[in-house]
């Protein structure tokens, strides 16, 4: 398996006014991948919706040899494990809707990089069928944590024992937003933010399978006007229809449609 190479990772601390990067300690002979021929594997499997594409899997492997070196606000010396990013396109298993990286745990090297966390998701991959200039927005994604490390959006909201298998519901949501110039895009709503983060340092398999429930459509149209007493209207796939001071739509209530007109209510 080959590893583009190194990519540029912004790094969030607790801290909150780390200065920028200074130098990198350690390993300037050599930073580069050497995954040993005995390694061990994660194995992370996308079951992709006929709607969607899965998404490109960026990976994320720290060493605790090649460190880099930062400074707080104080002028304090801060060593933090270095960072490395590798994009990694999931496989076609077959023809089936499944697609598949295996992720290396040990990336070897000087640096001794082993593997940290993952984020992966799925997407539309053609959103021009929503309507003319209309971009694919955000939602569907996953993290997982392989350590005891936070991930670049934080930490877990989840910790699992052995393997991990992950069954969301999703919804299209078309929005338009009219400050600052007119957008229309599709995102993908599920429970919640738009990335799910678990923690499972046992896991050797990662099953993700969304249930993405195309029929349901979800829209909403933001503020056209920024005043006390304007908020963006949402139109649910029942046609109910909800001002919500709220970015994001109501979850419950998306689901409390749909299983009363599948008749599950």
């Amino acid at each position: 398996m080959s590893f583009i190479e190194e990519t540029v990772v912004t790094v969030k601390t607790s801290v909150g006014l780390l200065v920028a990067l200074v130098s990198l300690t350690g390993c300037a002979q050599d930073r580069s991948f050497a995954p040993p021929v005995d390694n061990q594997y994660i194995a992370v499997t996308v079951k992709v919706p006929d709607e969607l594409v899965a998404e490109t899997m960026k990976v994320i492997y720290r060493s605790p040899v090649c460190k880099f070196v930062t400074y707080d606000a104080r002028g304090r010396r801060v060593e933090l494990d270095g960072y490395k990013g590798v994009d990694m396109l999931p496989e076609r298993q077959g023809q089936s809707d499944l697609y598949q990286v295996k992720l290396p745990i040990d990336g070897g090297g000087t640096c001794k990089w082993r593997l940290s966390n993952v984020t992966f998701g799925v997407t539309h991959g053609n959103p021009t069928r929503y309507g003319e200039n209309v971009v694919s927005g955000a939602g569907g994604g996953v993290i997982v944590i392989f350590d005891d490390n936070a991930s670049p959006r934080g930490g877990a909201d989840a910790e699992v024992d052995g393997d991990l298998v992950i069954r969301r519901d999703y919804y299209p949501w078309i929005s338009e937003s009219f400050l600052g110039g007119y957008i229309k895009r599709i995102s993908i709503a599920g429970e919640g933010y738009f990335y799910k983060t678990y923690k499972a340092t046992t896991a050797r398999e990662v099953y993700f399978e969304p249930q993405y429930h195309s029929k349901f459509e979800l829209r909403s149209a933001g503020v056209k006007v920024k005043k006390e007493g304007n908020n963006p209207v949402y139109t649910y796939p029942d046609g109910t229809v909800y001002a919500d001071k709220q970015w994001h739509p109501n979850f419950a209530r998306l689901q409390a449609i749909r299983l009363k007109a599948e008749g599950k209510q």
